[in-house]
C-alpha cells in the first residue's frame, strides 16, 4: 500500500509519495498562457556546490515466508535540517523567516537557492555501524558551525 498526500497552495503543488520511508517533492508553477497554448513550467531546487552530498551506506533485509534477502541502500537527511543560500549567503534569516531578498514566493527561492549536501557525522551526528545495518544517532551534535539538535533520515529506494 502506497500512502499519499496531497496540499495545494496557489502557484505550487506538493505531492508527497511515501513507499518505502521515502517522499519525493514536485514544485510546480501555474500553467501560462502562451499564444493561446498552454505551458507547464517545472521549478526544482538547485543543488549546492559548497558540501557534497554522500549518502551513507544502509543494508536492508527485506523477509518473506520463504526467505530473507539483503539490499543495499542508503539514507538521506531531510532537507529541513540543510544549509540553503545563495553564493554563501544563507537564505533563511535568524527571525525563522526566508530572506525576501531571495525567496519572494517558493517558486523564486527554488530557483535562487541552493540546498547544500550534508556532513552526515560531523555536523549531524548520523554515522552507520561498521556492517552498514544499523544507524547511529546523536541527539546533540556540536559541528564546526554550531549546535544542531536532531534529524530526520528517510531510507532512500536506490
Amino acid at each position: 500500500d502506497i500512502a499519499t498526500s496531497f496540499e495545494v497552495e496557489p502557484a505550487h503543488i506538493q505531492i508527497q509519495f511515501v513507499p518505502t520511508a521515502m517522499s519525493v517533492l514536485v514544485s510546480t508553477l501555474l500553467p501560462l498562457s502562451l499564444l493561446g497554448l498552454q505551458v507547464l513550467e517545472a521549478a526544482g531546487q538547485q543543488q549546492g556546490t559548497q558540501q557534497p552530498e554522500v549518502h551513507p551506506e544502509l543494508w536492508l533485509q527485506e523477509c518473506t515466508a520463504s526467505g530473507c534477502e539483503k539490499h543495499n541502500r542508503s539514507i538521506v537527511l531531510d532537507a529541513n535540517w540543510r544549509w540553503v543560500n545563495k553564493g554563501g549567503q544563507n537564505c533563511y534569516t535568524d527571525q525563522d523567516t526566508w530572506d525576501p531578498t531571495f525567496c519572494s514566493d517558493p517558486a523564486a527561492c527554488a530557483l535562487t537557492c541552493a540546498l547544500e549536501g550534508a556532513d552526515y557525522a560531523s555536523t549531524y551526528g548520523v554515522t552507520t555501524d561498521k556492517s552498514n545495518d544499523g544507524v547511529n544517532l546523536t541527539f546533540v551534535t556540536k559541528g564546526s558551525y554550531g549546535t544542531n539538535y536532531g534529524s530526520r533520515l528517510y531510507v532512500m529506494d536506490s
